[in-house]
């Protein structure tokens, strides 16, 4: 039985529909979803959310963190920006890994959050870097 999956960010509503399986980049380590998983908000970092229908991959969605909010029929994903894959635009993706690590040398790394925002941008924009075939 499938899952529905919506993925939204803070400008539209970037996809509605069901899937058998939604792989996606936990905070903590990659995690999937199915019916009837236990209920449970994770936190996203950057990286890829891969869908499937049965063993097949039919869609791949790059995500800049964000949350995932997981129910036994349902997986909503609050990402902070979400973008296909294929949509991807390398040189866009290095000019951002630029400006985040000079954000990186430029911040007070005594000031924890601080620190921890930047880090969690520059880490996100090397992961598109990456995946955009850009690195």
């Amino acid at each position: 039985m499938p899952i529905d999956l919506q993925i939204v960010s803070p400008a539209r509503l970037v996809l509605s529909r069901s899937v058998d399986m939604v792989v996606m980049p936990g905070y903590e380590g990659d995690l999937a979803a199915q019916e009837n998983h236990a209920p449970m908000i994770v936190l996203l970092r950057g990286g890829v959310i891969a869908l499937y229908d049965a063993a097949n991959v039919v869609g791949r969605f790059f995500v800049a963190g964000g949350f995932a909010e997981i129910t036994k029929d349902r997986c909503t994903i609050l990402a902070d920006d979400a973008v296909p894959v294929e949509e991807l635009n390398g040189e866009t993706a290095r000019r951002n890994l630029q400006a985040a690590e000079a954000a990186w040398t430029e911040v007070d790394k005594a000031d924890i959050h601080a620190r921890d925002v930047v880090l969690d941008r520059l880490q996100s924009v090397r992961e598109a870097v990456r995946v955009s075939g850009a690195a």
